[in-house]
């Protein structure tokens, strides 16, 4: 039985887990998993959609094997990396609003075939100017916009509170994997005889085959999923606090914005956000000119920093597990540790890389690498946060809280445009890497301050009673007991 660190002598979690069929859907491989694989593979092709162009920025803009490129300037580049997050942020509340009215699995698997659709269209608008371009990303941002609002509302409705770090963790490395992948291939397909319009193909194509497994394999939620046991369902439901009445539930706004403990979130969001898309829409331009390497070089040094971070998620996330689940930091503690070695640690990394120059290149490709590596922290940080507060409505504050940090994705490269006026400079970067280190000080500072981790009262009605049960006997901020006898096991 697990217990309370008070000494009360109530069970932390429902009974009910005694029933034989539920101990034995907690153990092993089942229905979840396979839904969390098919989410990690959806996200890595959704990052392929909304990379591509950083990746490709480089060739179309130099000759490279024989493909056509254009005289587009740094103004003009910044543009079009930033243009993406213009349509990213619109569409951000509303997607959490149409996952919870219409279903997840629909909306996400719509956006992730129509980007695909998209994708196919960049070489052409190319040959029209950098504004068709523009033009595309924008659309494309609009339909990105869905991925993390839905995936949200999936995961709140999939994954038992006892796995939350790991299987949450391991969707969400799905773009870091997602991204060291189509930037370590580029370079080879940018010398293919496809060039640099088969990235576009290629993601375009990816995504159409994603979309048709997806809308066949999926489930919004584990009481709709097919050959799923009735033990299983009944496990995740005891132990996700997110109600199958949660559809037709209003969002609690103004109880949501009164909160400071959104607030905390929000701030650590922006933090990541315009930590991770600095350094993703701009670290091929700064190796290529300023570290001085090819194409080739470029793209897989490029990748690493992904391959580094998805890695380490798996890495983090079953520690933060074992901490919470065995008693030793609350989920609060726990939350706030995480996001401080994953933002604080690459502030560091950033203040080091403002010195490196063309002929320290190992330094620097190291420091690039630990920058963005150590953001694995975060995801068993702010990243599964808004389900903590809010397993119903996880969905529409992912919406409103990726979509106010997408800002930052916005103004980021826009910053990086108006200070770095010669992209050889190594000074003119420094200030980006300082700027970008400064903000992530402030903002896990912020969440250190006011985050929380524990569900809200404005979560639940009176008629949510799985989420009353979750929020009656989930840690009230204190710590948890983990018996380690097989008799008294629950998870």
């Amino acid at each position: 039985m697990v217990y309370y660190s008070t000494g009360e002598r109530r069970p932390l979690l429902v009974r009910a887990v005694a029933n034989p069929l539920r101990k034995l859907a907690s153990r092993g491989l089942g229905v979840r998993h396979w839904q969390a694989v098919l989410l990690f593979v959806g996200m890595m092709i959704n990052y392929f959609q909304r990379v591509n162009i950083s990746a490709g920025i480089v060739p179309m803009t130099q000759s490279t094997a024989g493909a056509p490129f254009y005289s587009w300037g740094t103004s003009d580049k910044s543009l079009i990396l930033s243009s993406f997050f213009w349509g990213y942020v619109i569409s951000q509340v509303p997607a959490g609003l149409l996952a919870k009215r219409f279903g997840a699995k629909l909306v996400l698997g719509l956006a992730t075939a129509i980007g695909g659709i998209l994708c196919f269209f960049h070489p052409i608008a190319a040959k029209s100017g950098w504004q068709s371009i523009c033009v595309l990303r924008v659309l494309t941002g609009l339909v990105q916009g869905t991925v993390y609002p839905c995936v949200h509302t999936l995961l709140a409705k999939w994954v038992p509170r006892t796995e939350r770090g790991l299987l949450t963790t391991g969707v969400y490395s799905g773009a870091q994997f997602g991204t060291a992948v189509i930037l370590v291939t580029s370079g080879f397909i940018f010398e293919s005889s496809m060039g640099w319009p088969g990235l576009f193909y290629l993601s375009g194509g990816l995504s159409l085959a994603w979309a048709l497994l997806f809308f066949w394999q999926a489930a919004n939620e584990p009481a709709t999923a097919s050959r799923i046991s009735k033990g299983e369902v009944e496990y995740i439901e005891s132990l996700t606090g997110s109600n199958s009445a949660s559809q037709s539930m209003p969002v609690p706004w103004m109880s949501i914005f009164r909160s400071p403990a959104f607030y905390g979130l929000l701030a650590a969001h922006c933090g990541f956000t315009w930590g991770f898309y600095t350094l993703l829409t701009e670290m091929p331009t700064y190796m290529s000119k300023v570290l001085q390497l090819n194409v080739k070089s470029n793209a897989f040094l490029s990748s690493l920093p992904y391959f580094a971070m998805g890695l380490l998620c798996f890495v983090v996330s079953p520690i933060s597990d074992l901490l919470i689940n065995r008693g030793t930091i609350s989920i609060t503690t726990g939350r706030k540790l995480f996001n401080s070695i994953g933002q604080w640690g690459p502030m560091a990394c950033l203040i080091g890389l403002g010195y490196m120059t063309s002929e320290e290149k190992t330094w620097a490709i190291v420091l690039l690498t630990l920058a963005v590596g150590i953001n694995a922290g975060c995801s068993c940080g702010y990243l599964i946060n808004h389900i903590d507060l809010s397993p119903n409505f996880a969905g529409p504050m992912m919406g409103v809280t990726n979509g106010i940090a997408g800002v930052t994705s916005i103004i980021a490269p826009l910053v990086v445009g108006a200070i770095v006026s010669d992209e050889e400079d190594p000074s003119q970067w420094r200030i980006v890497f300082f700027i970008t280190g400064g903000i992530y000080l402030v903002c896990n500072a912020i969440f250190l301050i006011f985050g929380k981790a524990t569900v809200q009262k404005w979560n639940e009605t009176s008629s949510t009673s799985s989420t009353m049960t979750l929020r009656n006997h989930q840690e009230n901020d204190s710590k948890t007991i983990v018996p380690t006898s097989d008799k008294d096991i629950l998870f």
